[in-house]
This record gives C-alpha cells, sequence and structure tokens, in this order.
C-alpha cells in the first residue's frame, strides 16, 4: 500500500508538473527549455523530460535555439503545436453570431462572423445557424487535429454549473438550457461550457490582450447591454453561480428610464447604445451605422454629437468609480462601444474618475480600451474551453500514430454554407487558413469531433444574410 501511495503522488506531480510547462507554452508560446525552468522552478531535467514527452504526443516541436554568444550549445527552443489541440469558440451577441477555431498557443486558426436582425430570433434558430457556422470550420480540420472543448459566450445571465442562461433580457430569453441545446445540435465529442459574453472578453483580455501580466482587472463593454467582467488575483470572479459582474443593471438613476430588466435608471440605461443614439437625435435602434454616422459628426466638429458623447462619458466615468473603488483593480478595459467612443470622451471619464472614485485606488488604476475588439468573448470563449486540457494535458496525451498506421478523419456535417476563414489586421491575433497542407507526424483522430445533428441542418443550410469579416468588411454567402 505504501509503495501504491508513493507511486500515485509521483504521478500526481509528474501531472502537475506537465500542466506547468503547457500553461507557459499555450499562454507565452514558443520558449527556450531555460526559459522554461525559470518559469515554472523546475529542473532542467525535469523540463527536458516533460517536453519529449509533449513532442512524442505530437503537441510540441523542438528546434535549435539561437547562438547568445556565449559558450556551450544554445538552449532549444519548444513551440506549441497549434493544431495538435483545438478548441471551439462561439458567441451570441445581440446583433451577430461568430465562431472560431483557436489552436494550442492562441493562434487562431479559423473566424467567421454575421450579422444577424436585432430584436431577438428564438433559440432554435439561433442554435441552429452557430451550427451552420461551426462546422465547415470543424470540417477543414486535418485528422491530427483534437477538439478539446467547445466554449460559448453569450449576452446572458449564466450558471455555469449547467450552462443555463437564466436570463438575457437583451435576447429574450429567460432559462434557456444552453449547453444542452447546442449539444444536441452539434453532438460533439467535446465537453461544452457556457459563459456570460463580457466574463469571457475579460479573460481573453487577461491572456491575450491589454491586460496580459495584470492580475487586478475590471472589464467593461457595451452594445445594445452593458457587461463586465472581473478578474481578480488573477483569477475570474464569477460569484457563487456565475451571475457576477452583472454592472449593467447597477442602478444609478431613480429617475430613470425603465430597463429591459424590468427595473428603472440601471447604468446601461444612461451609457448603452440606446441613449447615447437618443441624446444625439438618432433612432435608439439605429444599431452600428447610426454608432458610425455619430462619431463621424463628432469628429466633423458638431456639437449635437460631441454633446451626446459627453453626457454619455460623465454616466460612464461615474459608474466607473464605483468600480474602482469596489475593486481596486490596476486596469479598466473598455471594450465594445466604449473602446470605440473612448478617444471622444477620454477626458470627461478621467475628470470623472477623480471626482468620484477615492483617491487611493484611483491613483493605480489606468483606462485604456481593449486590444481584442470585437473578437474578446468569441477568443475568451475557446480559452475557458481550453482550460480543462491545461490543467490535466496527460490526460489527453496520446502517443503519435505512423503515417502508415494513420486512419483518415472521421468527421461528418451536414451541408453548410462555406464560413470563411477571416485575416485579423495587422498588429491584431494572427488568423490562419484552416486548409493548410497537413505536416508529418501527426496525432490520431479516434471519433468524430462532432456532427450537426439533422434536426438542425436545415437551417444550417438556408441561414446566411452576408458574413462580416473582423476587419469590418462584408461578404456575400460563400465569397
Amino acid at each position: 500500500m505504501r509503495r501504491q501511495s508513493v507511486g500515485q503522488r509521483s504521478e500526481t506531480v509528474r501531472r502537475a508538473n506537465l500542466s506547468s510547462i503547457v500553461h507557459e507554452l499555450h499562454l507565452g508560446g514558443a520558449s527556450s527549455r531555460s526559459e522554461l525552468v525559470t518559469r515554472t522552478g523546475l529542473t532542467r531535467s525535469a523540463i527536458r523530460e516533460l517536453t519529449r514527452e509533449l513532442i512524442d504526443a505530437g503537441l510540441a516541436r523542438e528546434a535549435r535555439g539561437p547562438s547568445q554568444g556565449a559558450p556551450g550549445r544554445p538552449s532549444p527552443i519548444v513551440r506549441p503545436e497549434p493544431r495538435a489541440v483545438v478548441a471551439l469558440g462561439l458567441e451570441i451577441a445581440v446583433d451577430s453570431l461568430a465562431a472560431a477555431l483557436v489552436g494550442f498557443g492562441g493562434d487562431v486558426l479559423a473566424r467567421t462572423r454575421i450579422d444577424r436582425p436585432r430584436g431577438g430570433l428564438s433559440v432554435d434558430e439561433t442554435v441552429a445557424d452557430l451550427a451552420g457556422l461551426a462546422a465547415p470550420l470543424v470540417e477543414a480540420l486535418d485528422e491530427r487535429s483534437r477538439l478539446v472543448g467547445v466554449g460559448v459566450a453569450v449576452v446572458g445571465i449564466v450558471r455555469h454549473d449547467d450552462g443555463l442562461v437564466a436570463s438575457a433580457p437583451n435576447l429574450g430569453w429567460h432559462d434557456v438550457p444552453l449547453a444542452a441545446r447546442i449539444a444536441e445540435a452539434l453532438e460533439p465529442r467535446a465537453p461544452i461550457y457556457v459563459a456570460n459574453e463580457a466574463d469571457l472578453g475579460a479573460l481573453a483580455e487577461h491572456r491575450r490582450g491589454s491586460a496580459r501580466d495584470v492580475d487586478d482587472v475590471v472589464f467593461v463593454s457595451g452594445e445594445v447591454g452593458v457587461g463586465g467582467g472581473v478578474i481578480a488575483g488573477g483569477r475570474p470572479l464569477t460569484g457563487v453561480a456565475g451571475y457576477a459582474g452583472e454592472i449593467g443593471h447597477v442602478p444609478v438613476n431613480p429617475s430613470g428610464a425603465t430597463c429591459r430588466c424590468g427595473s428603472v435608471g440601471c447604468w446601461e440605461t444612461e451609457i448603452g447604445e440606446g441613449a447615447l443614439l437618443a441624446r444625439a437625435g438618432l433612432p435608439a435602434d439605429g444599431g452600428r451605422d447610426a454608432v458610425d454616422r455619430l462619431l463621424a459628426e463628432a469628429a466633423a466638429g458638431d456639437a449635437t454629437a460631441i454633446g451626446a458623447l459627453e453626457a454619455t462619458g460623465g454616466w460612464l466615468g461615474s459608474g466607473l468609480a464605483g468600480l474602482v473603488n469596489i475593486f481596486d483593480p490596476r486596469l479598466v478595459i473598455l471594450g465594445g462601444l466604449f473602446g470605440r467612443i473612448l478617444p471622444f470622451v477620454g477626458s470627461t471619464v478621467e475628470r470623472r474618475l477623480r471626482a468620484r472614485a477615492l483617491a487611493a485606488p484611483r491613483a493605480l488604476v489606468r483606462v485604456v480600451p481593449a486590444d481584442l475588439g470585437v473578437d474578446a468573448a468569441l477568443i475568451g470563449a475557446a480559452e475557458l474551453a481550453f482550460d480543462p486540457f491545461l490543467d490535466d494535458p496527460a490526460a489527453r496525451l496520446r502517443p503519435r500514430a505512423s503515417a502508415a498506421r494513420r486512419p483518415r478523419a472521421a468527421v461528418r456535417f451536414a451541408a453548410a454554407p462555406t464560413a470563411a476563414a477571416t485575416t485579423a489586421p495587422a498588429g491584431e491575433m494572427r488568423a490562419r487558413d484552416v486548409q493548410a497542407a497537413p505536416r508529418r507526424g501527426t496525432m490520431r483522430r479516434e471519433v468524430p469531433a462532432f456532427r450537426v445533428s439533422p434536426r438542425v441542418s436545415r437551417r444550417a443550410h438556408t441561414t446566411r444574410e452576408k458574413e462580416v469579416r473582423t476587419d469590418g468588411t462584408h461578404d456575400a454567402p460563400g465569397s
């Protein structure tokens, strides 16, 4: 019994050490063995042995490091294999749907986004459209890629235990078992995780964006609604059930407008898209086109547009002051609409923060725009799906199959419109074509990643008004 206990402890330590290395490769990218020693605290021999395990499993590759001008052989560079394991991210916004494949190491292998009408599509329509977006992305993967999870970002209050959307006022949803519905539609061979889009935006910015290496962050994003996510001490703050962070529904104006949630004077009613447009004399439901017009008019010096932005910036700054007092963050990140208007309202926000926030926490905080833009929640959804793999990669390691023995992929999908992979502008996260030629030494695909249920495939054929690239341009379906 004693010998078995020692063996169990040894295996536990090995798995924990392997997880440390995999975390570093996923979040930090290519690293020398020496850098991995420094960042993980493991010995050189442990790093050498464990990276060899990853290479044998097809999760990493190693190359000779650059010469440092010092005696001795340079430390080898260990690179994650982005196509070895992938996560699928899905996003449900008020006026768009999106899907992305993210590889080990954080490379965005493919992504697609489509507009959809505001006003609330049914759960059935939404799930079918997501299936239509996801299927061609995963179908294009070669046989060595393993889908480790599906993450879903949704503009609603989500119970993290089972993926139930308790309330999504801007979608018109209540008590929707979204994880179960997506599982029924996609029939994946990987777990599904659902979370609030602002929580996932915060996660993405913490790992890949403005808040890298910052462990105390408040993320505030808005379009039709307003959401928030908090990273405290390097960990997401989600509350007992996952409902934390609904900052858009903090009451700020007892004499204000009625909110979609049923309350009166929520912060969302003062700083949301509709409030901004109404102050400028534009239709409250004008959407992004109306916001574009407003910003163009403000840039041209229009007094009404400038006044609308300043009034909205005042309410934004007052609310942020409260968040600074409560959470004492190092960084406040503004995403969505707020990132777009920050150049116009930055001075107003700063004045309100100086007037309303306590001096001590105010002196430590910076307010910055989101780095990942419209894709923050989508990237965060994929990161959420990666977490179980990162925490215990040993449970998912498989030796590489030789080319002679490797079976062909067994992935099947209902026919759906091809979703074009889009390339991010220079300086943003890279997007790569999912149909690149497979490399030698690939992992075994033992089961299909998922297949679209026949019950939703018919709508997958007919959906798509237009696809929206991440650079803002529009393509006709299939272009």
